[in-house]
């Protein structure tokens, strides 16, 4: 994607030819383009100290801008929707409605919505709860700035902050699930996104996935968003139980490793 000083090159030009004030017409357009390059996130926490480190975390990270901050899945309900970011960061245990229930209530109104799970502790039936109501992903309250961060630029590439202990539980609720009778969507993927995907079924990072087919991570991603558009989901969680749902045998193809 072209950078920041290639758009105000052309906001530039643009406002020149139009005869508007170049200062104050690229000032605004600029400052737009800044706007939509932006990574939205709204925090959902009760605690007014942590909230507040979040909202302040969040505001200093270049890149990001912090949209709303709520103390209650009350609050959030209303302004979240009326905000529109890209990711949210839920506390699991909020006082009245659950963070597990908000984000199920969220992501009904908003599909497309990212919600990672904040958690004082690694609960693992907590957390399973949370991602079968349509969580991304989870971090730790007591995880680093630089975790919180990356974090919420792993479900912005498509990706899942969980272990591989919870996403095979994922995984292994929607195999249990009544499976609607329609064609398989994994026919329509090619040999390498097949290799990935077997991979991400097996609970393999993004990380570790490049590493075992020696391709770069950025192209792992590429392939992960190629696979959701064709199969139709959202998550890597999902995208893993289509593809066990039409190889309960192991009848495709594994990934070839180079040894």
């Amino acid at each position: 994607m072209p950078g920041l000083g290639y758009f105000y090159t052309v906001i530039v030009e643009k406002s020149y030819l139009f005869g508007v004030e170049r200062d104050d017409m690229s000032a605004q357009l600029l400052h737009s383009v800044v706007e939509d390059l932006m990574t939205k996130v709204a925090i959902v926490e009760d605690n007014a100290t942590l909230r507040q480190y979040l909202t302040q975390l969040i505001g200093d990270t270049p890149g990001h801008r912090c949209v709303c901050a709520c103390g209650s899945a009350e609050e959030a309900l209303q302004k979240i929707p009326a905000s529109s970011p890209h990711v949210v960061l839920m506390d699991i245990h909020l006082p009245g409605e659950s963070g597990i229930a908000c984000t199920a209530r969220l992501r009904q109104k908003m599909p497309e919505l990212q919600v990672i799970m904040l958690t004082v502790y690694k609960d693992i039936k907590m957390i399973f709860q949370a991602l079968k109501a349509g969580a991304c992903g989870y971090v730790l309250k007591r995880a680093d700035e630089k975790e919180i961060i990356e974090a919420i630029a792993e479900v912005r590439a498509g990706g899942a902050p969980m272990t591989s202990e919870i996403a095979r539980m994922v995984v292994r609720s929607f195999l249990e699930a009544p499976a609607a009778s329609e064609p398989s969507d994994t026919a329509q993927l090619s040999a390498r996104e097949l290799e990935i995907l077997a991979l991400v079924a097996e609970g393999c990072p993004n990380k570790e996935i490049a590493s075992r087919l020696h391709i770069s991570s950025a192209t792992v991603r590429t392939h992960l968003m190629h696979i959701y558009e064709k199969l139709h989901v959202r998550c890597r969680t999902e995208a893993a139980a289509k593809y066990l749902r039409s190889n309960p045998a192991g009848a495709l193809p594994r990934p070839a490793t180079k040894s």
